[in-house]
């Protein structure tokens, strides 16, 4: 006679969720596929350098990963919460210095493993998540201690300035909406949230009001290419930031400079408006071909627009339509967990994917700020697929293990 643990361990898994998945990933090859093969010097390459063979390889990895964390129910995996995530610390450590991480882009956010690069941001979110599910899954009296409030914002605090320091903004600042994500779910006092939302947005204005207003000398210090990418956003112009007794000449620079820093984002929206109803077909997108949209984020952070180019309006929506599907199945699947760690887990996943796509479309839409926060299993990237779909594994697991008592 099977116990109910054994029963539970024939249950099927959640198809819905991962037919859409399955088509995420079909639509990634085939448009990472257009997005790259436009370019003379990637046809040239062996089909087994390519970058969407690449791609498939890391959906097989992934899918392999997923599989196995889908084998161990999400107890089991939740006792080395705290593992993952002073590991993850230990690489976010790690990448920071000369020599282990590689400096690309003014950033060190890589780690080299041979023709592969290893990012640790991206993994750091997923521990990030079993170590705030972990902790938040004692008792709800507990949680109205002050004590244990601020312990589960340190969690977050913690990585979110080591992956700031790289520095990476999109990847940290994700982390804020899944951890307060998961504090709400986990029966927080909204009077602590209340506050610490205050406390945040006083913070973020005062901070908008420096990139905007504030002359040179009273800045905020970060990089160069993340307050000029604050600037078009908002419409700034940055000849309004010229120093004192700057030269026409210096002004026309400066404008010039800004025409360059914004291109990349109006040829992107130029791509998502051109597409239409329908879009100008696969391969035939000319904001792609022609390479107007940026050669070497046009398979990463712009590749919705590729789509929106190509596929058009209805394409667009049939993605939307997909990534809906797997965020609905993972609130559903936070709704029928056994108990409280099934459902923060859950919650901290769905968050984070919607955190993903919000963040990424609304880029390519200009609704947001470019930050380089990756669309899931739609952009290229090994570290990436490898996260995303470990995630959706953990997601399939407490799905799979709902009725285990």
């Amino acid at each position: 006679m099977l116990t109910p643990f054994s029963t539970q361990r024939q249950s099927r898994i959640d198809t819905i969720q991962l037919a859409a998945l399955l088509l995420l990933m079909v639509a990634s090859v085939a448009f990472v596929y257009s997005a790259t093969m436009s370019n003379e010097s990637s046809v040239l390459l062996a089909w087994y350098r390519q970058v969407w063979f690449r791609q498939i390889v890391f959906f097989g990895l992934g899918l392999g990963a997923a599989s196995v964390v889908c084998l161990i129910d999400y107890h089991a995996i939740s006792r080395w919460a705290y593992v993952a995530y002073w590991g993850a610390i230990l690489l976010l450590v790690a990448v920071l210095i000369p020599g282990i991480g590689s400096l690309r882009y003014g950033a060190r956010r890589w780690i080299e493993l041979g023709p592969f690069q290893f990012q640790p941001s991206e993994f750091a979110k997923l521990a990030f998540i079993l170590a705030q599910a972990h902790f938040l899954s004692r008792p709800v009296d507990e949680l109205r201690q002050v004590g244990i409030f601020w312990r589960s914002i340190g969690l977050m605090v913690l990585p979110f300035l080591l992956v700031m320091k790289e520095p990476d903004l999109g990847s940290a600042l994700v982390l804020v909406p899944t951890g307060l994500g998961m504090l709400y779910a986990a029966g927080t006092p909204k009077r602590y949230l209340l506050q610490l939302g205050t406390v945040v947005g006083i913070f973020a204005g005062l901070f908008v009001a420096d990139i905007l207003f504030a002359p040179p000398k009273w800045q905020i210090k970060m990089e160069s290419y993340q307050r000029k990418r604050l600037l078009v956003y908002f419409g700034r112009n940055y000849a309004d930031f010229a120093q004192a007794g700057a030269t026409v000449a210096d002004r026309r620079s400066l404008q010039e400079e800004q025409f360059k820093d914004s291109y990349n984002v109006k040829q992107a929206l130029i791509a998502v408006g051109s597409g239409g109803l329908l879009g100008k077909g696969w391969r035939k997108g000319q904001q792609n071909a022609l390479g107007f949209l940026p050669q070497a984020g046009k398979h990463n952070d712009f590749i919705f627009s590729v789509i929106a180019e190509e596929k058009g309006f209805v394409g667009s929506v049939t993605v939307l339509t997909l990534y809906a599907v797997v965020l609905f199945s993972g609130i559903r699947i936070a709704g029928q967990a056994r108990d409280r760690l099934g459902k923060l887990l859950a919650v901290g996943v769905v968050t984070l994917l919607f955190s993903h796509v919000f963040i990424n479309i609304g880029m390519n839409i200009r609704i947001m700020p470019v930050t380089g926060v990756p669309l899931p299993l739609l952009s290229y990237g090994g570290s990436s697929v490898l996260v995303s779909l470990i995630a959706m594994g953990l997601l399939q697991n407490v799905y799979i293990y709902r009725k285990a008592y």
